[in-house]
C-alpha cells in the first residue's frame, strides 16, 4: 500500500468505526487528545487496520503512536518488514 492508501484506510476506519468527521482527520491530529480515541477504541482500530492490510500492529507499537501521521508511518513500516 502507498502512504495514500494508508491515510485513506485510516480515515475511512475513524470515520466508519467511531464516526468521526473526516474533516477533523489531518496528519498531525492527536488520536487521544483531538479525536477521544480510548484504549479499547485502539484496539478496535488495530483489528481493522489487521483486516484491511494483513499485517497486525502489535499494542507495544501502538503504545507510542499519538498523531494519525504515527500510524501511518507505523503501517508503513510494517509492510517494509
Amino acid at each position: 500500500m502507498t502512504e495514500q492508501e494508508v491515510r485513506d484506510l485510516l480515515t475511512n476506519a475513524l470515520v466508519t468505526l467511531f464516526e468521526i468527521e473526516p474533516d477533523r482527520i489531518k496528519p498531525e491530529t492527536n488520536l487521544y487528545e483531538d479525536l477521544e480515541i480510548d484504549s479499547i477504541d485502539a484496539i478496535d482500530l488495530i483489528d481493522h487496520i489487521k483486516r484491511e492490510t494483513g499485517r497486525k500492529l502489535q499494542a507495544e507499537d501502538f503504545r507510542n503512536v499519538r498523531t494519525v501521521d504515527d500510524i501511518v508511518q507505523a503501517v508503513l513500516r510494517l509492510q517494509a518488514e
